[in-house]
């Protein structure tokens, strides 16, 4: 009954926060002609609502694909009705075809707002809830700390102040927690159907798809391809193709429909730096490429198609070890891990990258916050920090501010993370093993790490403050933008080391592995 009772008190918290980083700014208030992604979901409710299923991936009369055209799949698409529908029952200028283009106005905020709440509280909050209940527990104090481990995931700032501030729906990461959750329980086709509606919600999802597939596969070997595992492997094959036949059912009365929503999901003759084109040519995103193009314009030396290949070739070689080794010794533990590495990989190397993306990689680590407390608070700190530029430039600087300083507070108020910062507290002791005898600075370690540490958030914080309260110099006006932008990279692939060598070099994978039968 405790237990419930501090869940109910932290899920109120969570809930209070969210409401309240609602109440300020969204992306593209008050701004046109383009607007924002505010914009963007209200015009996929004003398309979806008056215009056939057929016309929605179309460039027509009443659907000009340049506005705020339909990017994501299906479910997606789906979501946007039943909002449109509810929209269109309170007032129905909100999705008026044509006539509502930029609506703006306090009622329909608050309308806007509320739907992602609900999406929050039906899909995403209750899957973190009984993930946290599915951790292990062995004492009063453990019980206690799960709900410290739900705090901390609810108070992520970035997802907050993305999804309750910026604009945009929690429900792809909510359903690949929930296939996550799942598969923590051995319900291997119930998890398969949830990360299908995760990838059919939003196509981003294809970052955690590897890691899904290759845990899944190596389950099967590991009860053999003659047997059980072929069995098994035959399920999960039915399960996703009725899945994914199901959401797409209404596109397929003909191939250039299906076509057509391929073609929307997968712009790729946009080129390489697509997505980070939103802010002028100086990048606003934290990954390899963009980081690089400071220095040396890829763009201009690189056809698209080449761009294609160099992206795919370097994201695949970087998550290949990776993924051989969660195929060959599947466990639970080394999936999480591998669902880290595999998005963060994605995220700094592959083709058409988002900023926002990087919440991709921020929810598998919010999975193992109570396993590396001290690492995975240093990683969404600075995850939460590579969005700044697309934050401020929403108005959300205050809200940034109390969000961050809140959730540091308490992952130091529960987990205690300067005194977890030893080789064993952060899952580095078989490779600190390996290394001794050959490097002398392996005892110094805990000082050295915690020292980088309150290096790396003074950093974040001046970065912060200076590109909130100061002009950049007028020959470099991106100055800021761009030190955010190329700091955070490096320290991503600082990570990305990191979690490759803790997965790697863990001996745990190889003894959980032999529970899977």
């Amino acid at each position: 009954m405790e237990k419930w009772s501090l869940m109910t008190i932290t899920v109120l918290l969570a809930l209070t926060v969210r409401w309240t980083v609602s109440l300020g700014s969204y992306s593209g208030a008050g701004k046109p002609p383009m607007y924002g992604d505010y914009e963007a979901q209200r015009h996929w409710q004003e398309v979806t609502y008056n215009l056939p299923i057929r016309q929605w991936y179309f460039n027509t009369s009443d659907n000009n694909l340049l506005y705020w055209g339909l990017d994501y799949p299906p479910l997606t698409a789906y979501h946007s009705f039943v909002c449109a529908y509810i929209a269109k029952l309170i007032n129905p200028d909100w999705i008026a075809l044509h006539t509502s283009r930029g609506y703006e106005s306090q009622p329909h905020k608050l309308f806007m707002r509320t739907t992602v709440f609900v999406a929050d509280l039906l899909v995403y909050i209750p899957a973190v809830i009984l993930y946290c209940f599915s951790l292990k527990e062995t004492s009063t104090k453990k019980k206690v700390s799960i709900c410290c481990v739900a705090l901390c995931i609810l108070l992520y700032p970035g997802l907050i102040l993305i999804d309750h501030g910026h604009f945009q729906y929690p429900l792809s990461l909510g359903f690949a927690l929930w296939g996550v959750l799942y598969l923590s329980y051995d319900w291997d086709l119930l998890g398969s159907v949830a990360f299908c509606l995760a990838l059919n919600y939003k196509q981003m999802e294809l970052y955690h798809s590897l890691p899904f597939f290759c845990y899944l596969l190596g389950k099967c070997f590991k009860k053999g391809l003659k047997g059980k595992g072929l069995v098994l492997l035959t399920k999960i094959a039915g399960t996703v193709v009725v899945s994914f036949a199901v959401c797409w059912l209404p596109f397929c009365t003909d191939m250039e429909q299906i076509m057509q929503v391929l073609r929307r999901l997968f712009p790729i003759d946009r080129g390489l730096f697509e997505a980070c084109m939103f802010s002028s040519p100086p990048p606003r995103l934290a990954n390899i490429w963009c980081s690089l193009s400071v220095l040396i314009k890829i763009k201009n030396i690189v056809s698209p198609q080449t761009q294609l290949k160099l992206s795919f070739a370097i994201t695949f070689l970087s998550l290949l070890p990776t993924c051989i080794k969660l195929t060959v010794q599947p466990s639970l533990r080394g999936f999480k891990f591998a669902l880290v590495s595999c998005a963060l990989s994605f995220f700094l190397f592959s083709f058409q990258v988002h900023e926002k993306s990087i919440l991709l990689v921020s929810l598998p680590v919010c999975l193992i916050i109570n396993e590396i407390p001290f690492m995975a608070t240093w990683f969404l700190l600075v995850s939460t920090f590579s969005m700044l530029p697309l934050l401020l430039k929403d108005g959300l600087l205050l809200a940034y501010t109390v969000t961050m300083l809140a959730f540091l507070s308490v992952c130091v108020a529960s987990f205690s993370i300067f005194e977890k910062t030893s080789a064993e507290d952060l899952q580095l002791k078989p490779f600190s093993l390996s290394l001794k005898g050959y490097v002398s600075w392996v005892k110094s370690f805990p000082k050295i790490v915690r020292s980088l540490f309150l290096l790396s958030v003074t950093l974040m914080g001046i970065l912060s403050l200076m590109s909130a309260a100061v002009h950049p110099p007028q020959r470099l006006p991106d100055l800021f933008p761009v030190s955010v932008s190329v700091i955070s990279c490096l320290h991503f692939l600082l990570f990305l080391v990191y979690f490759n060598v803790v997965i790697l070099w863990d001996s745990k994978n190889s003894r959980s592995q032999k529970k899977i039968s």
